[in-house]
This record gives C-alpha cells, structure tokens and sequence, in this order.
C-alpha cells in the first residue's frame, strides 16, 4: 500500500537516467556571447543558436531599454484587446522588408507561430504531410489542428510525391510543411523541389526559417532566398530568438495569409502581445543584419573553416566509424557517436577543456551526436581551442 497515482513518475526517471537521456538545466552567469561563464568556469559557447552574436549586442539592450521606458514592461493583453502597440508593426513591417512579403504577424514565439498558423490554414477535411526530421513545432502544430498527418521520408522529394500521389485527390486542402535548415543535423530541405511538386498537387507549403533567418541569403532573408524562391508563394514562418537575439516568432507572406491569420490564428489572438522590449531588440536585430553583412561573411568564414579542419582529422583517425560528421550545410554541425553514453562523455570531456558542445540524444533525434553551432563572434582562438580539443577526443576514442 502506499502507492500514488503519481509513483510511475520515478520509475520514468531512473529510465531515463539508465538510458542517459537524463537532462538537466544549466544556468549561466552574467551576459551569453562567444564565451560565457558557468558555475565558475569560462567556456568557449558552442551550444547556442545566436549565430551573429547580437544577443549581447549593445544596441539591441539599449532599443529595449528605451522602449521599457515608453511602453513598460508588458504589453497587458492580447493584440486585439489592450496590447497592441505601434512598435508591433514597426517590427512585422520591418520583417515583410527583409522576406520580400507582403506583410508579416508577430507571436509571442516561434513555437507559437508554427501552431498557430499550421492549425489556421489546415482542419479535419485536409492533410499535412511533414519532413520527419521537422521541428517538434511543426508537428504539433498538425496534430492541433486535426488534420491528416504523414510524414515523408527526410529530405526525400521521392517520397513526398509517393505520398501526394496516393493521398492528395482524398482531401480539401494539403499543408507541405518543412524546416529550411534541419537543427538538429545542419542540412537544408530541397525547396524548390518540394515547391514544384506543390504547384503539381494543387497543395500549400510552410517553411521554419527558424535557423535561417539572418543567416543565409545575400541580404540575410534566409535560406528560401539562399534557395532562390523568395518569389514563389509560400508561408514563411520564424523566430527572433536565434539570430535576431530576442524573443517570440512571426508569420511573413501574402497580404491574405496575414489578414486571415489576425483573424483564425488562436495562438495569436488569444495571446498577451510580444513585451515592449522583445519587439524593440528583434526590431533593431532586423536593421543590423540589413546593414551589417559582415557578420555573415565572418560566420561563414568559421563554418568553411572548422568544417575543413574536421574532416581532415576525421580522415586520420584510427576508428573513423566511431565518430562521423553528418552532412551539413550550415553553421550547425553534428558529430554523430555510437551511443548515448558515448556522446555524454566527449560533451563532458570537451567541458574540462573550457569547450561547451551540446551532446543531443534520442528521442531528440535518432542518432546520439556531438552538436556544434558557430557564431560571427567566435575569435580564431576559440576555433583552435575546438579544433585540439576534438582531436583529444577522436585520438580518446
């Protein structure tokens, strides 16, 4: 006797701790940039997604600071209601600017975003069919909206038409959803292809542009330009946490899909507005990376770089099956390793080294792996430092 209906909580946890795929928060000290400070010890930042480094950039602090002082801390309701404040569209004017759209919508995040607007376009009568690889977001938000639900094959246009072919003739509408840039493996998604096939089937395509934005494209719209299809209709959703250094999400696109966002997007209209400061820093994010192109040009210098070293070691390791980097087109690479526990031990090795380095395990993702993201403001030595201190690894191995 004695039992609880919540005693099946600890039998989970001791799973999780034996499969190590326990997880646990850690904070840091003080500002995130190219190096930060964790319980006492300065480590090189692998592990964040602000590629151009402007969450810690002074003119982000200073836009928000200046719009706490004229709007406060909160916007007090929902966009329709009390909370909607001019600088709200400054920002979603400043966004359709930099995509090339008609207009844009802001949320409260990028999760919300994907919802909100998958659950808007798409219900019971439709389909949505998925990269398996897409962003917990993207798939929750097919299931909110009760749609049909398949996932393709990743990155497999071949499957995609399979599946279009079979099921597309059953239903009302068809939602393609996709990530532009795979976070968790670094690829980018085939969109033009997946774009001509929707043309074929008569069939919507949204694209999370969550870790593009900022970040591919000669103006740094994102990988749908990099992609060459800025002109092509499609839903384009995002976040202004990664590389715009802020928070909360938005919608860009055709000046219908934004107008019957504001009016069928539940996770819009039924949420407090984006905080007076958030909306200030993204807005001044989107101007610097309109003006300051070589925050990219450095990023990508890193990338070619550290990319080239990698596989030139890889290439001289004395068990190269032991570690393998996946295909990567991004600031975003990924070390795969045999287990869960592998992966663990390189990620807390690399930590005594000074180096921070994500180890992401399943049910993440499929296979356990070292993940490496870079910034335009890691320095030459944090490259060198990351660089020996995967060599120890491999040669440990």
């Amino acid at each position: 006797m004695g039992t609880t209906p919540y005693d099946w909580l600890d039998r989970s946890l001791v799973a999780l701790h034996r499969a190590h795929r326990y997880r646990e928060v850690q904070a840091i000290d003080g500002m995130a940039g190219a190096t930060v400070q964790r319980q006492g010890q300065t480590l090189v930042n692998f592990a964040s997604n602000d590629y151009l480094g402007l969450a810690s950039d002074p003119r982000l602090a200073a836009a928000a600071i200046a719009a706490i002082e004229t709007y406060g801390t909160g916007s007090t309701g929902s966009r329709l209601l009390s909370g909607h404040r001019e600088l709200h569209r400054e920002l979603e004017r400043a966004i359709a600017a930099l995509k090339g759209t008609d207009d844009a919508i802001v949320f409260s995040s990028g999760y919300l975003a994907n919802l909100g607007a998958i659950a808007a376009l798409v219900g019971t009568p439709d389909l949505v069919l998925g990269d398996e690889y897409n962003h917990s977001s993207l798939k929750a938000g097919g299931k909110v909206s009760g749609a049909a639900m398949l996932d393709y094959r990743h990155g497999d246009i071949a499957d995609l038409k399979k599946l279009l072919e079979a099921h597309r003739d059953r239903h009302r509408r068809c939602l393609i959803t996709t990530d532009s840039v795979f976070s968790m493996d670094g690829d980018l998604c085939p969109l033009p292809e997946i774009l001509n096939l929707a043309d074929t089937y008569d069939a919507m395509v949204l694209v999370d542009e969550a870790h593009g934005t900022g970040v591919f494209g000669p103006r740094g719209a994102g990988a749908v330009e990099h992609l060459g299809c800025a002109s092509r209709p499609l839903v384009a959703v995002g976040t202004l946490s990664k590389a715009l250094g802020s928070l909360g999400g938005y919608v860009a696109g055709s000046q219908p899909l934004i107008n019957f966002l504001r009016n069928r997007a539940s996770g819009w209209i039924y949420t407090t507005g984006l905080s007076p400061a958030d909306t200030a820093a993204a807005l001044a994010a989107v101007q610097i990376v309109q003006h300051e192109p070589q925050r990219r040009a450095a990023l990508w210098n890193h990338v070619k770089q550290v990319m080239e070293q990698l596989d030139l070691i890889l290439t001289k390791a004395k068990a190269p099956h032991l570690m393998q980097r996946l295909p990567s087109e991004s600031p975003i690479i990924c070390l795969e390793m045999p287990s869960a526990a592998a992966v663990v031990a390189a990620s807390e090795q690399l930590q005594r080294m000074g180096l921070w380095v994500a180890a992401v395990r399943p049910p993440t993702v499929p296979t356990s792996r070292l993940r490496i993201t870079l910034m335009a403001t890691h320095q030459q030595v944090h490259l060198d430092q990351l660089l020996a201190g995967l060599q120890r690894v491999f040669d440990e191995l």
